[in-house]
């Protein structure tokens, strides 16, 4: 028989709209649950899964317990990886808004037990998975420490104009970006590696992006002067067109590299490094979402 497991965050076990909704769910099929209580659970939790012949694993928490799970799911065996199902119960479950998990628990909790899996891409930084975005500099930045108006300079047009006038004040990070077919060197305020398409609470950074064409779609905004804060306006509204200072490209792998370590974060996990790789993993984990999800690739 087909086990279920949910890996459930401990910050949220005792919620009371968690426990009805798993303990609905249980009259439609079984589902076990185990619940995290330190660093180091949730790769332990999915190996003992793994162990257990668990053939679905739930992941109970936000993009940061995700990115967790695509972590430990991408180190076991390739030919016999647990599907994956998500439970959002973050504060801005970015990775599941994009798509298009039920924010209703309960309806989330049906779909992640009869919903079907779907091949779909994850992303591996240095020796990390991810499977959201990757945000460098400045974004990295915006992502832990929170003016709204920082959080928002990248999205889509629902950036603000105070944003974009901060980070003219932010100091870039040199580096050389290196893809298949160019590299690009120069002063670098933020970057973002995206395999989905919004980050940093709704942000949409790449909304063209799919998580099942094998490719990632990068977006960079090089350093300016005020004189031209115009030109960037324009161009950060011009999406999928690369400008010349806001640079966007469609690759299966790109490398930074800089003197200096650059603040980044994977799914919102913060890395150090002064060189990152990211390599674009197709078809790498098998995850249960609507079928018309705008995320998918339908063809």
């Amino acid at each position: 028989m087909n086990r279920t497991r949910l890996i459930l965050n401990g910050k949220k076990a005792a919620l009371e709209t968690v426990r009805a909704a798993i303990f609905q769910a249980r009259k439609q099929s079984p589902i076990d649950v185990r619940v995290t209580w330190e660093a180091g659970d949730v790769p332990r939790l999915i190996q003992e899964a793994y162990n257990e012949n668990c053939s679905r694993i739930i992941v109970g928490g936000g993009d940061g317990t995700v990115k967790e799970a695509v972590d430990a799911i991408m180190n076991l065996p390739e030919d016999n990886r647990p599907e994956l199902a998500i439970f959002p119960l973050g504060t801005a479950n970015d990775f599941a808004t994009a798509c298009t998990v039920p924010t209703d628990l309960a309806a989330a909790l049906t779909l992640a037990q009869q919903g079907i899996a779907t091949p779909i891409d994850c992303v591996k930084a240095n020796d990390e998975y991810f499977i959201n975005v990757a945000s460098g500099g400045f974004g990295a930045q915006v992502t832990t420490s929170t003016p709204v108006e920082l959080k928002n300079f990248l999205g889509g047009g629902a950036y603000t104009l105070n944003g974009l006038v901060q980070a003219l004040n932010f100091t870039p990070y040199h580096g050389e970006i290196t893809l298949p077919d160019t590299t690009l060197a120069g002063e670098v305020i933020v970057g973002a590696v995206c395999n989905s398409r919004q980050a940093g609470g709704g942000q949409q950074l790449a909304p063209s992006a799919l998580i099942n064409d094998g490719l990632l779609d990068v977006v960079i905004l090089l350093s300016f002067p005020k004189e031209d804060l115009v030109q960037v306006v324009e161009e950060l509204l011009s999406i999928g067109k690369s400008g010349t200072y806001v640079k966007r490209y469609q690759t299966p792998w790109v490398k930074w590299q800089s003197k200096s370590v650059i603040p980044t974060n994977l799914d919102g996990e913060p890395i150090s490094a002064k060189q990152i790789h990211y390599q674009i993993i197709p078809s790498a984990i098998k995850l249960v979402i609507p079928k018309s999800s705008p995320v998918l690739n339908a063809t």
